[in-house]
């Protein structure tokens, strides 16, 4: 009888997704795989068909640690800012996989825009509760200053952010508050409908 199989496929994929932690998806090989292991690369393709295989269980996983992120920033007093402040420390403590997951565009991730409306949807309900915003303008809301967000994040996973976490939360008060007003007292502004030029015209005035 063939020897029986060491590990669980799910012990495998957490296997892989430690390797991808410290040293970036691009590493992830059978054989990196089985020396996390510990074994020879067979018990990995008793599981796995490919490596390709491998890779979206661990997008799938690396997904999960992400949407922790989101719901603890939900949790917070101030739920949308929460989400930005979480947003960052996942790209500052989890800097591989930020770059999987929203720097890669592929068929196991999705790429940034596939996270952009997952976080948009965990994000939707405690912004239409607390800022008073119908479902569109909160999506819209949500889209601008993740764009920010985004921004930020890859600066900071890819050693260029020379902006600390204080002066980050005093740009995205500014860029909040900006867009909540602007949402609120400019008819048709969350529509797009909007007569810039006549706006524009008036704010330089002042």
């Amino acid at each position: 009888m063939p020897p029986a199989v060491k590990f669980q496929k799910e012990e495998i994929a957490r296997a892989a997704l430690r390797v991808v932690r410290r040293q970036g998806v691009d590493a992830l090989t059978a054989r990196t795989l089985a020396r996390e292991l510990g074994v020879s690369v067979g018990p990995i393709f008793t599981w796995y068909a490919s490596m390709e295989e491998v890779r979206r269980d661990v997008a799938g996983l690396a997904r999960a640690e992400y949407v922790k992120y989101v719901e603890r920033g939900l949790s917070e007093p101030v739920p949308f800012l929460g989400v930005g402040q979480n947003y960052i420390r996942f790209a500052r403590q989890e800097p591989e996989l930020y770059k999987l997951l929203f720097l890669r565009n592929d068929s196991e991730t999705g790429g940034a825009m596939e996270a952009l409306r997952l976080s948009q949807a965990l994000a939707r309900p405690s912004l239409m509760r607390i800022y008073n915003m119908d479902e569109a303008t909160a999506d819209r809301y949500f889209r601008n200053l993740w764009l920010a967000a985004f921004s930020f994040a890859t600066l900071i996973v890819t050693g260029g952010c020379t902006y600390g976490d204080a002066e980050i939360g005093a740009i995205f008060t500014e860029l909040s508050l900006a867009l909540c007003k602007a949402y609120k007292e400019i008819p048709g502004f969350a529509e797009g409908r909007f007569d810039r030029d006549a706006l524009f015209t008036e704010l330089v005035k002042k």
